[in-house]
């Protein structure tokens, strides 16, 4: 398969779980904000609109993969793979104002002490937070495994968007419940906790999409992988120098191999397109791997 076709089954895929994450949280959506109103919770109708705005970060993630996916042109021949990691850098920024919102709200609860005042939910709230856990969580499951299969770190952000809102349901479940209790206090201090681990995703989010903005190189594992696979080549007799660098959810390679400085430039030429192609076929999210030819240097 060439990498255009496989760029393009990469993206129809992306769209496809897209699509599906978006007919599930509308649904959702309207059923936590149904089931919120009938049942007075303010917990679960605060979770609905966390729903809806995944609806708007999978928006952002199809942008992102439709424009990442496009061909080098004259304005940018290295490609557009980075403008999904910009989608990515969306999400996560979207993820922290979420995050924030709901810990701000939780501890303007507390401080304010009027936990007497509070409405006990019904029974409804507590059903509908266990369906939106269950949900939130198997689409995060889905959309995250769909993502690390083609390397996608737009879809692995909307995943995570998942995640959090499963959160946020779980959240929701334990204030309500403690509300049931007699415990009202426990609907804010629960925020606050999920607040936490949504800021938390947010920023690792961030980083990672910064890190492949900015040419980061691939981690150790992969680069001692790609020096055996080059070490172990015909006619290759060292490794001069090895670079590496991300570059949205593809990588570069730049390579010095070292080889029979007697040998004819055909002969040392096949040498390099062998390692080059090794490298392409064995790391398939490499966008180009660069072999530079150096005469072995003997005593």
């Amino acid at each position: 398969m060439t990498k255009t076709k496989a760029n393009n089954n990469e993206q129809q895929i992306a769209m496809r779980v897209s699509v599906i994450t978006i007919i599930g949280n509308v649904v959702l959506t309207v059923f936590k904000l149904a089931a919120g109103f009938i049942a007075g919770s303010a917990a679960m109708i605060s979770d609905a609109v966390h729903s809806g705005s995944d609806v708007l970060s999978t928006f952002i993630v199809i942008i992102g993969v439709k424009l990442s996916g496009k061909q080098s042109d004259r304005d940018h021949q290295y490609g557009h793979e980075r403008l999904e990691c910009v989608a990515a850098l969306i999400l996560s920024i979207m993820l922290a104002v979420t995050g924030g919102a709901i810990g701000l709200s939780g501890l303007k609860t507390i401080f304010a002490g009027n936990y007497s005042e509070l409405r006990v939910p019904g029974t409804l709230a507590l059903v509908a937070a266990i369906i939106s856990i269950v949900s939130k969580e198997a689409m995060y499951q889905y959309t995250k495994a769909v993502a690390d299969r083609i390397n996608s770190g737009a879809l692995k952000a909307d995943a995570w968007h998942h995640r959090s809102d499963a959160l946020s349901s779980v959240g929701s479940f334990i204030g309500i419940l403690g509300a049931k209790l007699g415990l009202p206090v426990f609907d804010p201090l629960a925020s606050v906790v999920i607040c936490i681990f949504i800021l938390k995703v947010a920023v690792d989010i961030f980083r990672d999409s910064i890190g492949k903005m900015t040419d980061k190189a691939c981690d150790d594992k992969t680069v001692s992988e790609i020096r055996e696979f080059i070490i172990v080549q015909d006619g290759v007799l060292g490794i001069d120098e090895l670079k590496t660098r991300l570059f949205g959810n593809k990588m570069y390679v730049d390579v010095e191999i070292a080889v029979d400085g007697n040998m004819t430039l055909n002969e040392s030429h096949k040498i390099a397109q062998r390692v080059h192609d090794t490298i392409e076929e064995k790391f398939p999210n490499t966008k180009h791997c660069m072999v530079h030819v150096n005469p072995a240097i003997t005593k």
